[in-house]
C-alpha cells in the first residue's frame, strides 16, 4: 500500500516548526508533501518565522530558516492529493485573501477529503465559507473570536494537544506537533507497528 499525497499551504513568515517538522515527519514515513506558496515556483525560497512566549503579554516573532519551496504553486492540482494542511505563523493572514487558495482548500472541504490545520493556519480555513461552521476545532486562542464568528466551535486544547473532529484535524501550535501529527496520520489511515522487535512497519490504508 503506498503513502498519501499531501499539499501544504505556506507563505511568507508561516511558522518554521510547523513547516519543517511537519514535511519531515511524514516523508519518514513514506507520505509525500508538496508545500507551496502562493506566485512561488519549486526552488525558489520563502522567509519562515519562530514564534514564542517569553513572558510578554503575546508571543514575540522572530526570524527562521529559509524554507526551499519544493512544488509550483501553478502546477497544483487538488485532485492529486489525498489531504490538504495549512500551516500557522503570519503567512495565513494574508494567503487566505488569494481566491486560488481558497479554491484549493474549498476542493478539500467539498470532497471531503482530510483537512489539517494548526495555530493561525485556520485563518485560511475561516475564508471559505461554510469549512468550520459546525465543527469543533483547535487553533492558538487569539484566533478564538475568528472561529466562532465563522460558525465553528473553539476548542481550547492543551498547548501539547490537538482535535480531531471527522477529518479535521487541529492544533494550538508548534508545542502540540507531536499530538497533531499522531492524529493526522490516523486519519490518513496510517499504521507505525512495533510489534517486531528491531522492525517498524509502515503502511498507508487505500
Amino acid at each position: 500500500m503506498g503513502g498519501k499525497k499531501i499539499l501544504m499551504l505556506v507563505g511568507e513568515f508561516s511558522e518554521e516548526y510547523e513547516i519543517f517538522v511537519f514535511e519531515q515527519a511524514m516523508h519518514a514515513v513514506g507520505h509525500t508533501v508538496h508545500v507551496i506558496c502562493p506566485d512561488k515556483k519549486a526552488g525558489e525560497a520563502i522567509k519562515t518565522s519562530l514564534h514564542d512566549f517569553e513572558g510578554d503579554q503575546t508571543y514575540t516573532e522572530k526570524l527562521g530558516h529559509l524554507y526551499t519551496i519544493n512544488k509550483s504553486f501553478a502546477d497544483v492540482v487538488p485532485a492529486d492529493y489525498d489531504a490538504v494542511y495549512v500551516a500557522g505563523g503570519r503567512g495565513p493572514e494574508y494567503i487566505r485573501i488569494d481566491k486560488r487558495v481558497q479554491a484549493i482548500v474549498r476542493h478539500f472541504h467539498e470532497a471531503g477529503k482530510p483537512i489539517f490545520t494548526i495555530c493561525h493556519g485556520v485563518q485560511v480555513l475561516i475564508a471559505v465559507d461554510g469549512v468550520v461552521r459546525g465543527k469543533q476545532v483547535a487553533a492558538l486562542h487569539y484566533c478564538e473570536p475568528e472561529v466562532r464568528l465563522a460558525g465553528g466551535i473553539y476548542v481550547d486544547v492543551e498547548p501539547t494537544g490537538a482535535h480531531v473532529d471527522g477529518n479535521l484535524v487541529s492544533a494550538k501550535g508548534w508545542p502540540g506537533l507531536a499530538a497533531f501529527m499522531r492524529e493526522c496520520l490516523k486519519v490518513l489511515g496510517t499504521r507505525i507497528d512495533h510489534s517486531q522487535p528491531a522492525k517498524v512497519l509502515l503502511s498507508a490504508a487505500e
